[in-house]
């Protein structure tokens, strides 16, 4: 069997799919990438697939530049013939199931999370949801990360509710991210991690605002970012804006990182204070290698985290409750943190296994088979 999927960066591909990916090319069917080309594509051919380029304004909303991307969508399916089409992120899901529609071709999307034009209600919003109500009407099945989301969708007449399903996020390779115990403070300062594309909907500012209030009883205490910058996103953050805040010393950024790993296991703490998610990857790597986490009680977030259990929740947009919610986690004992750390990662194993996405996965195509 041949299987297209398709996102918006060959880095999504890599970072995300690699396991699916994998286990299919093991199974045997031929296993077609369709992105963006990006520094990230030729990773690809060590997966066992073929990589094909597919130009795509991401963030754009010009008509013009939209329906070409559906045409090459068309032109790409046309000349593949796949069996199966596996639409991931807005575009892929909205033009390219579009183009498998008109083929015949059975379609599995896949909604990881609604992102900033369904924050605000907006005419975007009203749009997109109108593309995706046409888009997934002829899906063979859509699957969900977060159950919110998923009721958002059938509530709103979206998608039919017998053709839904939920999933464990993307879920997290459990072997990858294995258990480390928090390493000793000593006479080191604590470390406050967030991992994310760097945007102001992932609470970037409400990070800093706190990490400067922190600082004020705690001057030692660090404050890490790791993460792309300068994004085509109109919510970015911009380089300019990062010096500035390096420059007050109120945090540190690391850049990108190919292995955010090592990151993750020498912080004491992960932070996302995110205003909306599908079910946020990093948050499932931090718990699963045993790390208390801070995030926002959105969607999406606090499926990652059981409040007092594995982390703590705050309100989202509010940097007074994350500095609370900070100091809680600083001022408590390592004892109790630890606690929280393999908290998470029992939830971890019980809920977010990236098998259990896998298995689902070839549970559908092979009911399409």
């Amino acid at each position: 069997m041949k299987v297209i999927i398709a996102l918006n960066t060959a880095w999504n591909l890599v970072n995300f799919r690699a396991g699916l990916i994998r286990v299919l090319v093991a199974e045997g069917h031929e296993v077609v990438a369709v992105a963006p080309d990006d520094e990230y594509s030729p990773r690809l051919a060590e997966l066992g697939c073929r990589f094909v380029a597919l130009p795509m304004d991401n963030k754009g909303t010009h008509p013009g530049r939209d329906l070409l991307l559906f045409f090459r969508f068309l032109s790409l399916l046309r000349r593949e013939r796949p069996h199966v089409y596996l639409g991931y992120t807005v575009k892929p899901n909205v033009y390219g199931s579009l183009a498998a529609h008109v083929l015949g071709i059975p379609v599995i999307n896949n909604i990881a999370g609604l992102g900033a034009v369904f924050i605000r209600d907006s005419w975007l919003t009203r749009l997109v949801r109108l593309l995706y109500r046409i888009a997934l009407s002829r899906s063979h099945h859509v699957f969900f990360q977060n159950g919110e989301d998923l009721s958002l969708f059938v509530e709103h007449g979206l998608v039919a509710s017998e053709k839904v399903s939920r999933l464990p996020g993307s879920g997290v390779d459990l072997s990858t991210f294995a258990y480390a115990p928090l390493q000793p403070l000593g006479n080191r300062p604590f470390c406050f991690l967030l991992v994310a594309r760097l945007l102001w909907d992932k609470g970037v500012g409400e990070y800093v605002e706190a990490a400067r209030i922190v600082h004020r009883k705690y001057p030692t205490a660090r404050f890490q970012l790791l993460g792309f910058l300068d994004v085509k996103n109109p919510t970015a953050v911009s380089s300019a804006e990062m010096s500035a805040w390096e420059d007050e010393g109120v945090v540190e950024y690391l850049g990108v990182a190919e292995n955010v790993k090592p990151h993750l296991a020498a912080s004491d703490c992960v932070v996302l204070p995110s205003y909306r998610e599908g079910v946020p990857r990093s948050l499932l790597e931090a718990a699963a290698i045993g790390r208390p986490i801070v995030t926002t009680d959105a969607v999406g977030c606090r499926d990652a985290v059981e409040d007092g259990l594995n982390g703590l929740l705050c309100r989202v947009g509010d940097p007074d409750d994350l500095t609370e919610k900070l100091l809680r986690m600083l001022e408590m004992t390592p004892e109790n943190r630890e606690l929280m750390g393999r908290a998470g990662r029992k939830k971890m194993e019980l809920e977010f296994d990236e098998k259990i996405v896998i298995n689902r996965y070839l549970e559908v195509i092979n009911k399409i088979l």
